[in-house]
């Protein structure tokens, strides 16, 4: 029988210190949670310092930021980084909520580093994202953590309409051109040069000018937006149909309706909105400002006249309509149906453009006619719905509904 011998290594391989790197977050950059993320950091340094078989690499800490994205954190983005490139080891943070709320994100991102060899400490839940039972703790953990942050979300926004129903000028935006919030009057007060330009902007509108003929006025004078961009024919359209300008607010004109996506949609009757008069000093007098609101009425009557499909495709991802838009290429004009938010700063929507010629194309082939005609097309179908996908819903005006692939 054949005889089997252990032979020991003679000398047992060096084991290298673990890189060891703390990330922290807080979501508002105010003194006492400010005091709060220093106090994490130096619980988990000197954690870190204590133990002889880690070494120390740094800090990764956000502040101010919302934990249901990781897109907009530039720590976090840093230290991901950072571990692509084999910097790091082991990364500890407090909890799940501190890393990330949205479970999709949390998942994607421990998945990647686990792909790397790299684990996540998480303290309070005393999970570790490499253990045989990791991910499925995690899992359920962050769905609690998502749930928590749409309680908070409806929380904050019942606390915010109980302001608004109470008559209270809360400010959307700091810096609105002609005015600026104080904060210690907690109201709109005028700046005077950039009130100015408003009060020429609605003399010019007044006048007949165009919005195009207007914007290139002012950027030929070298005015700019409160941006720092130069003005547009949509910038100037939102600016001309804010009620700020005579005194009044009107809130919630548009809602986040996913707090994990942070999705601004246009609130067209689905929330209440509070309409409050003389709430700080007004630029115009509410005649100009009326007087404006009914020519530029007046002219959008007139385009809803010459463009069969101003007014009836609706965007389903944010909730505003089409509008049309003329592309001039090497000489060669094309037309296209495009989300109307696309046109303005504050909101981003990634809806589908059509070709004026391949929305007609489609409309032949759902009305089942030879060629198209606006006459049959205002008859037969009440609205078209744009959905994420880029297919388009008919609603017809008996009721039925088609959905055509695009």
């Amino acid at each position: 029988m054949s005889k089997i011998k252990k032979v020991e290594p003679l000398f047992l391989p060096l084991q290298k210190p673990k890189k060891v790197a703390i990330y922290a977050r807080v979501s508002k950059d105010t003194g006492q949670l400010i005091h709060s993320i220093f106090a994490q950091i130096d619980y988990y340094s000197d954690m870190i310092k204590k133990n002889p078989k880690w070494e120390y690499v740094g800090v990764y800490a956000d502040y101010g930021i919302t934990g249901t994205s990781i897109s907009k954190r530039q720590e976090f983005q840093r230290m991901i980084a950072d571990c692509d490139m084999g910097k790091i080891d082991i990364i500890l943070t407090k909890s799940i909520s501190r890393f990330a709320r949205n479970t999709v994100d949390l998942l994607n991102a421990v998945r990647h580093l686990k792909s790397l060899g790299i684990e996540v400490w998480f303290e309070r839940e005393q999970i570790h994202s490499c253990s045989k039972d990791g991910e499925l703790m995690l899992s359920l953990l962050a769905s609690f953590a998502q749930e928590e942050s749409y309680s908070i979300s409806e929380n904050i926004k019942w606390g915010i309409r109980k302001r608004f129903e109470a008559g209270e000028s809360r400010e959307v935006n700091k810096h609105v051109l002609g005015y600026q919030y104080d904060e210690k009057q907690k109201k709109y007060v005028i700046i005077p040069q950039e009130a100015e330009i408003i009060r020429w902007i609605f003399n010019l509108c007044l006048e007949g000018i165009s919005l195009r003929k207007i914007a290139k006025t002012l950027n030929e004078e070298g005015f700019v937006t409160i941006n720092g961009c130069k003005f547009t024919e949509a910038s100037l359209n939102t600016i001309i149909h804010n009620e700020i300008y005579m005194g009044d607010i009107r809130h919630q004109k548009y809602f986040v309706k996913d707090p994990i996506m942070k999705k601004k949609v246009l609130n067209r009757g689905q929330l209440p909105q509070y309409y409050i008069q003389d709430c700080h000093e007004a630029i115009l007098d509410r005649e100009t400002y009326k007087k404006v609101q009914k020519r530029i009425k007046h002219k959008s009557d007139k385009m809803n006249l010459r463009y069969c499909f101003t007014g009836s495709i609706y965007c389903d991802i944010c909730g505003n309509y089409y509008t049309r838009k003329k592309i001039i290429v090497k000489g060669k004009t094309y037309i296209y149906w495009i989300c109307s938010s696309k046109k303005k700063r504050e909101i981003v929507c990634k809806s589908t453009n059509f070709r004026e010629e391949e929305l007609e194309q489609i409309c032949v082939q759902v009305l089942e006619i030879d060629e198209f005609n606006k006459t049959i097309f205002k008859n037969r179908i009440n609205k078209i719905t744009i959905l994420e996908n880029g297919d388009l819903k008919f609603h017809f005006t008996e009721g039925r509904i088609t959905i055509k692939q695009r």
